[in-house]
């Protein structure tokens, strides 16, 4: 089977899953129907206790207490359950990543807190930290070897939020956030694919300490890039 965030990348051109992802999360949407949202459910525990690999679409069935066909049904492949799950949990990382960043009271702070909320959010997921951690070779590679377009998806999503700051006055004209996106992103990603031997990625204050050193500067405009 493929890298698990493989099948959330879409040929250039194309909508990703992630960015349709991104929409879901900003607009509320949830379409699933009662039976899918029960398979989904089943299909998150069993990959939470054995792993994608180790997990078969009969376990998902059983688990979910209904027939392989009805699984099938609903899911033609066991990519396409795959990638139904880990969208979903994305759907909820974003709608609670666009919650907390609206707690904070300056663009500061929601760059401190969106960073620390982010790595934490991702590492202590059942799902998505637990693949990372046990089958680290079903996720990264689609994060890191994929192009550059899974950093490209979410340096967009970033990208908009840094915009929306702009266009309120919060953040100077003259900062490129495409640029300030890419790297708050590839910092984060770092962090997220390779443990650190300087800091604990477990605590929140460290976190906020790096954050508040050296992403929050790069919102100060000036010469960047030159």
């Amino acid at each position: 089977m493929e890298p698990v965030l493989s099948s959330l990348m879409q040929p250039t051109g194309a909508p990703s899953v992630l960015e349709s992802t991104f929409a879901e999360a900003v607009e509320g949407a949830d379409q699933e129907d009662e039976v899918s949202a029960r398979l989904l459910d089943a299909a998150y525990e069993q990959f939470c206790r054995m792993g994608v690999k180790r997990s078969t679409m009969t376990d998902v069935a059983r688990l979910a207490g209904v027939s392989r066909i009805t699984v099938y049904r609903r899911f033609a492949t066991k990519d396409q359950l795959v990638e139904q799950v880990v969208r979903r949990e994305f759907r909820r990382y974003f709608g609670r990543f666009i919650v907390d960043i609206q707690q904070a009271e300056t663009v500061a702070d929601r760059v401190v807190l969106g960073f620390v909320s982010s790595l934490g959010a991702l590492r202590r997921n059942r799902l998505i930290g637990g693949l990372m951690a046990v089958e680290p070779d079903a996720v990264v590679p689609s994060m890191t070897s994929d192009g550059g377009r899974t950093l490209a998806v979410v340096r967009q999503f970033v990208a908009s939020r840094l915009r929306q700051e702009q266009r309120a006055g919060n953040i100077a004209d003259d900062v490129r956030v495409d640029l300030v996106a890419e790297m708050m992103v590839r910092v984060s990603l770092s962090f997220l694919v390779t443990p650190s031997h300087v800091i604990d990625l477990d605590d929140d204050a460290q976190l906020r300490e790096v954050a508040r050193r050296f992403l929050v500067p790069m919102l100060t405009g000036g010469r960047q890039g030159e």
